[in-house]
Formats: structure tokens, C-alpha cells, sequence
């Protein structure tokens, strides 16, 4: 069997070349990262819900219209994508105060925000990801004035749909960070939505009791990290009570189930 050729891996995922051009093998690590991986661990089982939950997402998604980078899923760690040009953005949507914001700010957590908020951070470990300006993307050519209007545009859909889809399922879509990138097709240079959507990149509280079923369990120690997600993938469908005659405890509902 040949091996693969790894050509980048993150904090919480390996970027492997894919079996046809254009396309890529995207693996999901067990690692958890916090404060720019500073704070590192390793939750057993955390990769193969994170590529499930991302999975289910970008397929409802690219239901909706949305354009995404998925293909499908290869297995429990794995998902075969198109590969693209990453633009150097992280995209975080904010629709209550928490987190920086709540502190720059001075804002109560929890604070239903007047309207949702979009802001831009530049990708970099190295600079701890600072918050940049349009004025900074496009003075730097990360992504010229057109390329910013689609991807506030694209995400303020996926908002739009990412909160109705929560709030069916008893959970508050707080915020959560996304990443674009650019794709040819048919001649066209087009932006599409890339990386993951999973527990790690949003802010998902519980509606009733505002627990949190996200990566601050990590990041303030509160434990249950993987009991969240695994709530988070039962209230979407993913996860499902075993029948009798197999093994105690949930399993992962298959693609075809």
C-alpha cells in the first residue's frame, strides 16, 4: 500500500493529497488545543466526532446552496475534500457576548448582541491571530473588496441557517469561526466555505441551562468534553442508543442508516 503524502498539519487536523487531482484527504486529530496551543491535550474520540458533526453540517449546507469544500466522508476520521487556496482569514460570527468580545468590551456574557457581528482575524500562530480590518485585507491582498463581500455574505448565511438549525435541537448558537477558500470552477475563481464546522469552532450553549457543549469545556477546565459533543451529535441525529443485542452506550449512525 503506498503511503500517503502528508502535506499540512494543524492543531486539530493532518491535510493529506487525495487519491484524484484537486482533491485532499482531510484527517481529524484527537488533540485539543487551547490559547494557541498553549494548553494541549489529547481527548480520545474526539477527532472521529468532530469529522462526523462536520460532516452532517457541511452536507446541510451544501443542501441550502451554500458552496463548501466537502465531498464526502471516507470513514470515521476522514473526509475527502476539494482542495483549495485557504484565504488567510479566520471569519467569526458573533451573536452573543462571550469570550473576547464580552471582555474587550466590558459586556455582560451572555448578552444578546443588538445584531450579529462579523469579525476578521488574520491566521497566524506566530502573531496569536489578531483581529484585522477590511483596510488591512485588502492592503495586504489577502482577498480583494469582492472576495470580503461573499464571505460576509456567505456567512451571515450560514448564520441564518446554523441558528435555526440549533435552536430546533435546544441549543444557542453563541458564535463560531469559519474559513474560506478560493476554487476553480468552470473557469470562475469562486469562494467557498472550507475547514470544519464542529464543537471546536463554536460557541454552543444549552438553551435552557446555558451549559456549555463546546471547547470551553477545555479551555476553563470544566470537564465532560467529549459528553458535550456526543450530546451535540445526539440532538443533530448523529448519535443513536445501541439496539439491545449490541455493546451499552451510543453509537455513530452510519452514512446509509
Amino acid at each position: 500500500m503506498n503511503r500517503r503524502r502528508r502535506l499540512y498539519e494543524g492543531k486539530a487536523k493532518i491535510l493529506y493529497e487525495g487519491p484524484e487531482p484537486g482533491t485532499l484527504i482531510q484527517h481529524f486529530k484527537d488533540d485539543a488545543t487551547a490559547f494557541n496551543a498553549r494548553k494541549h491535550e489529547s481527548i480520545e474520540g474526539k477527532g472521529v466526532l468532530n469529522n462526523r458533526i462536520s460532516e452532517h453540517i457541511f452536507q446541510l449546507l451544501g443542501n441550502v446552496g451554500v458552496p463548501t469544500h466537502f465531498i464526502k466522508r471516507m470513514n470515521m476520521r476522514e473526509q475527502l475534500i476539494k482542495e483549495v487556496e485557504i484565504v488567510p482569514l479566520e471569519v467569526v460570527v458573533r451573536n452573543v457576548a462571550a469570550g473576547s468580545l464580552a471582555k474587550k468590551l466590558g459586556l455582560d456574557e451572555g448578552m444578546q448582541l443588538p445584531r450579529s457581528i462579523i469579525e476578521f482575524y488574520y491566521k497566524s500562530d506566530e502573531l496569536d491571530d489578531p483581529m484585522v480590518s477590511e483596510e488591512h485585507i485588502t492592503a495586504f491582498g489577502w482577498a480583494n473588496p469582492q472576495e470580503i463581500d461573499e464571505m460576509m455574505a456567505l456567512a451571515l448565511r450560514i448564520n441564518d441557517f446554523l441558528s435555526g438549525l440549533f435552536f430546533g435541537i435546544g441549543i444557542r448558537l453563541v458564535d463560531f469561526k469559519i474559513e474560506f477558500g478560493r476554487h476553480m470552477e468552470d473557469d470562475t475563481m469562486r469562494i467557498i466555505l472550507a475547514d470544519e464546522i464542529s464543537p471546536d469552532c463554536c460557541r454552543l450553549w444549552d438553551t435552557k441551562t446555558s451549559d456549555k457543549m463546546d471547547k470551553d469545556r477545555f479551555r476553563q477546565d470544566l470537564g465532560g468534553l467529549i459528553d458535550a459533543y456526543q450530546e451535540v451529535a445526539r440532538r443533530l441525529g448523529i448519535l443513536t442508543e445501541n439496539p439491545q443485542n449490541e455493546p451499552s452506550g451510543p453509537r455513530l449512525v452510519t452514512s446509509n442508516e
